[in-house]
């Protein structure tokens, strides 16, 4: 299946290439749907097997982010960022500061934050080229790393009794 024909299928609306060989940077930026504002979604940055797998996880991933943002009440859509190389050893500052050009240049279409392989000095970095990036550090007025906020919902959710539900009496089976 071509790219055209898999963006078409999952109707995802653009994938951005991004390339700068003065950083190194090599991103892709994938806008699955802003029917309910703009795309949201994290920068991840990791090595992959291919080209081609790292163009496959951000359209997984861009897709998760629109169900995830519309499931939570959210008037935004989905969106993601995979950049490809090693963050323990490929990280510059050139690199971010090129890649949040390439956000400023979607003027508002998709807003990112961190994930795996990105941290809050990292957004601080992109911040210094677009104000489409959250999750920068307090002293630029932001909440900064959102990950503690999220590990501790998650936990609180799993903590929680299961409700019991009534079943409609329409769902009921006669015996």
């Amino acid at each position: 299946m071509s790219w055209f024909e898999a963006m078409e299928h999952h109707d995802y609306e653009e994938l951005v290439l991004c390339q700068d060989r003065n950083s190194g940077l090599k991103a892709i930026i994938a806008i699955h749907d802003t029917t309910l504002g703009p795309a949201l979604g994290g920068t991840r940055m990791w090595t992959y097997a291919s080209e081609e797998a790292a163009i496959e996880d951000a359209l997984r991933l861009a897709r998760g982010m629109t169900y995830k943002n519309a499931v939570s009440g959210l008037n935004l859509g989905g969106g993601k960022t995979v950049i490809i190389g090693d963050p323990r050893r490929d990280k510059n500052e050139a690199m971010f500061r090129a890649f949040g050009r390439y956000i400023q240049g979607l003027n508002g279409r998709y807003i990112t934050a961190e994930d795996v392989g990105t941290t809050e000095e990292d957004m601080n970095l992109i911040y210094q080229e677009t104000d489409y990036v959250t999750g920068i550090s307090p002293s630029y007025g932001s909440s900064g790393n959102p990950s503690p906020a999220t590990a501790w919902g998650v936990y609180r959710g799993s903590r929680q009794q299961p409700k019991k539900h009534l079943v409609p009496t329409c769902w009921r089976v006669k015996r």
